[in-house]
């Protein structure tokens, strides 16, 4: 895991930086997506999350959900378009979850993919991915606590 201006970024995942949103493909063929770190330190100690049902067809850049913290109210924009196959009803029931591990317990849905190699290829990831995280982050003068 790489450390960005405080703010964790596993390199295995594939990013869209200016959303704050990752994508990790599962071995069955679906997507697993969530917030990083940055958005959770950004928002603060979530209160509320609310996931969009299965089975729900979505295409990249729509809400799969909406979180909430005593600071801030908004979308999770989804990084891929897809169905969504299942969500996290854990988070939903304890939103703190996603701030202690946006990148596991936290995760908020799974997605199959309608296209993933085209997706993927609009997305960062790797070295590369921390790269463009950075310097997002150093653009906009975001540092995590």
């Amino acid at each position: 895991m790489s450390t960005v201006n405080g703010c964790n970024i596993p390199e295995d995942l594939f990013y869209w930086p200016e959303k704050h949103v990752w994508a990790r493909p599962e071995g069955d063929g679906t997507i697993t997506v969530g917030i990083t770190d940055v958005a959770q330190n950004l928002a603060k100690r979530f209160i509320s999350c609310t996931i969009k049902k299965t089975a729900k067809p979505l295409e990249k850049g729509k809400s799969v959900a909406t979180v909430e913290s005593g600071k801030w109210v908004g979308p999770v924009p989804l990084p891929v378009a897809g169905e969504i196959v299942a969500t996290n009803d854990a988070a939903a029931k304890t939103p703190a979850m996603i701030n202690d591990d946006p990148y596991g317990t936290g995760w908020i849905a799974r997605i199959k993919p309608k296209d993933w190699d085209a997706d993927k290829a609009a997305l960062a990831t790797g070295a590369d991915g921390v790269a463009a995280y950075q310097k997002f982050l150093d653009g906009e003068g975001i540092k995590c606590a």
